[in-house]
């Protein structure tokens, strides 16, 4: 009997590795598909080949099941379960004595594994595949290049600019590209340079950047000069979208360069938001695909002679990804009110597993 125990896990845990790992593939395998569709858009823009598209779009994959295994768990541990509900495995499970409880630690421990390889991938390979897919996608335009060290480069006739960092801003309807770190190098046609600008921050405003906090250096033939503004406008016909698709993006970064973002920004007063909601997003990853797992679990159980169990198995379904939406409001908040993000992150969990016990209790009485 002491046996047993250890037979029921493994059982339990082939079960529900087996139908995450399908669902998990479908949802991948869409999500690629997807993608490299999306790729075809490209082709022929500078020297954007087939093969760039295929690589970019498969350097992506490790961070597409990264960000699709939470899902991919749920749906998998309610197949698995309902698999063995239809063969009255479960029944029978129950009639030897295991509790509810302790099938859903089966569950919770099979899931571990793959939880500990996805924290792994996301800070490993999901960030190197980023990287080096928007290095590649930089073919499109040929005037274009992004460094790991010293941010984006990008050169339209004599001008050459460099950006520390950038994102895709948006405020009702209107979307604009923000460069931060931003410097300007302008050079004469015999190759002298002509002058070297800083900005804080340029915007790209319909056809035209705006410049912000600008200091600005002439060389002279004799003499070198400098001048300061508060803004100023500048015509260039630099692709925004291109641009936009290689600044670096907080999701893309590994948790050591969040923490040195992080830790920069604070330092010169600068906005961090966008970096922390990403950094404790990584912090609290397995701990979320765990506590929405154990949130889902009360759906799969219950009387099977009551009938309805596909009904119960999509009820579920809905209300783990309810977690997503929960979660996602919960940190945009902390983002807009200024609160801590490991309360943001944490108390969505919390909540749906102290929902879950509630329908535990409610179902053992």
């Amino acid at each position: 009997m002491k046996h047993w125990p250890r037979l029921h896990d493994s059982y339990i845990a082939r079960t529900v590795l087996v139908t995450v790992l399908a669902a998990w593939g479908v949802l991948l395998g869409l999500d690629v598909v997807q993608a490299f569709a999306g790729e075809m858009d490209s082709l022929g823009r500078g020297g954007y080949t087939i093969n760039h598209a295929i690589a970019a779009t498969g350097l992506t994959i490790p961070k597409r099941a990264y960000m699709l295994f939470p899902t991919a768990a749920v749906i998998g541990v309610l197949m698995g379960l309902g698999q063995l509900a239809a063969s009255s495995e479960l029944t029978a499970l129950r009639a030897l004595g295991l509790s509810r409880w302790r099938l859903s630690v089966s569950v919770a421990l099979s899931l571990a594994l793959l939880t500990g390889l996805m924290v792994v991938n996301g800070e490993t390979l999901a960030p190197w595949g980023e990287e080096r897919a928007q290095a590649i996608r930089s073919v499109r335009n040929n005037n274009m290049v992004v460094s790991k060290y010293s941010g984006l480069w990008a050169r339209e006739g004599g001008m050459f600019l460099n950006a520390r960092s950038g994102e895709q801003k948006q405020r009702g309807n209107e979307r604009w590209l923000e460069l931060r770190g931003v410097r300007l190098f302008e050079f004469q046609e015999d190759g002298r340079l002509r002058s070297v600008a800083h900005a804080d921050v340029a915007e790209h405003r319909g056809k035209r950047w705006l410049l912000r906090n600008v200091e600005r250096t002439f060389f002279d033939a004799r003499s070198v000069r400098r001048s300061r503004a508060p803004q100023e406008l500048w015509d260039s016909q630099l692709d925004e979208t291109a641009l936009a698709s290689s600044v670096t993006k907080p999701d893309s970064m590994g948790s050591g360069d969040l923490r040195a973002s992080i830790d920069y920004r604070k330092r010169n007063s600068l906005e961090a938001g966008d970096f922390e909601l990403v950094y404790w997003g990584r912090w609290f990853y397995p701990f979320n695909v765990l506590a929405l797992c154990l949130a889902a679990m009360p759906f799969a159980f219950g009387s099977l002679r009551s009938g309805g169990y596909g009904k119960r198995i999509f009820i579920g379904i809905v209300f783990a990804l309810g977690f997503f939406v929960l979660q996602t409001i919960s940190s945009k908040l902390a983002g807009v009110y200024r609160f801590d993000f490991r309360i943001a992150y944490a108390l969505p969990p919390l909540v749906m597993l102290a929902v879950s016990y509630l329908m535990f209790r409610r179902r053992s009485s």
